[in-house]
C-alpha cells in the first residue's frame, strides 16, 4: 500500500505532485524521466534501450514496494500496470500549460534554449511536441492515447485540475486514498 502513477501532459505537473506526494506518504517517488533517459549533456536525448528501462522499472518500482511513479509510461511501463493502486490523471488548459513549460525550460536552461544556444533546436522542437499533445493521435504521445491507456485500465483513475493549488490536488488524492484504503493519510508541511 499504496503504488501510484501519476500522469498526464509535459507540464501538466505530474512530477510535482507525485514528488510532494511521495513526500507527504513517506514512500519514493520515481519519475518517468530518470528511468526513460540516459544522462546526456544536453539532457533528454538518448533514451535508454528498452530493456534496461524494464530493468531499472523492476528495481526502482518493486511490486511489493510503496511508491509514487510519475510522468508518462506508455508501451513501456507494462510489468508495473498490473500493480498500480490508484492512477491520478492530471489535465490542465493547453496555454496554462505551455506557459509553465516555457518557464520551467527557461529556468532550468536560459541561454542555452535561446536563438544561438546549444539547446535552441532541440527546445523548439521539444516545445512543438509538448504543444500537440491535445490534438495528436494515438500514434504520439497524446491525450488521445493517454485517454485510450486509460480505458484499459481497472485501476480506479482520479482525475483532476492541475491549475488547482498543489495543496488541494495533495487533499484530493489523500482522500481517494482514505476511501480506497480505509486509512487516514494526514497532510504535513509542504
Amino acid at each position: 500500500m499504496p503504488r501510484i502513477h501519476v500522469m498526464g501532459a509535459s507540464g501538466s505537473g505530474t512530477s510535482t505532485l507525485g514528488h510532494h506526494l511521495a513526500r507527504q506518504l513517506g514512500i519514493a517517488h520515481i519519475d518517468s524521466d530518470e528511468i526513460f533517459w540516459l544522462p546526456t549533456d544536453p539532457p533528454y536525448r538518448t533514451p535508454r534501450p528498452l530493456a534496461e528501462r524494464r530493468e531499472r522499472l523492476a528495481e526502482r518500482l518493486p511490486v511489493e514496494g510503496d511508491w509514487v511513479f510519475s510522468g508518462s509510461a506508455l508501451n513501456w511501463a507494462e510489468p508495473v500496470e498490473p500493480f498500480y493502486d490508484l492512477i491520478v490523471f492530471l489535465w490542465l488548459d493547453p496555454a496554462i500549460r505551455m506557459a509553465r513549460i516555457r518557464r520551467r525550460e527557461a529556468e532550468r536552461f536560459g541561454p542555452r534554449i535561446q536563438p544561438g544556444g546549444d539547446m535552441f533546436e532541440a527546445s523548439q522542437a521539444f516545445l512543438a511536441w509538448a504543444e500537440a499533445y491535445d490534438r495528436a493521435g494515438l500514434e504520439h504521445r497524446s491525450r488521445a492515447s493517454h485517454e485510450a491507456w486509460l480505458s484499459r485500465r481497472q485501476t480506479p483513475v482520479l482525475r483532476l485540475d492541475s491549475a488547482r493549488p498543489l495543496r488541494e490536488l495533495l487533499l484530493d488524492v489523500l482522500e481517494r486514498l482514505r476511501r480506497d484504503f480505509g486509512r487516514h493519510f494526514p497532510i504535513g508541511k509542504m
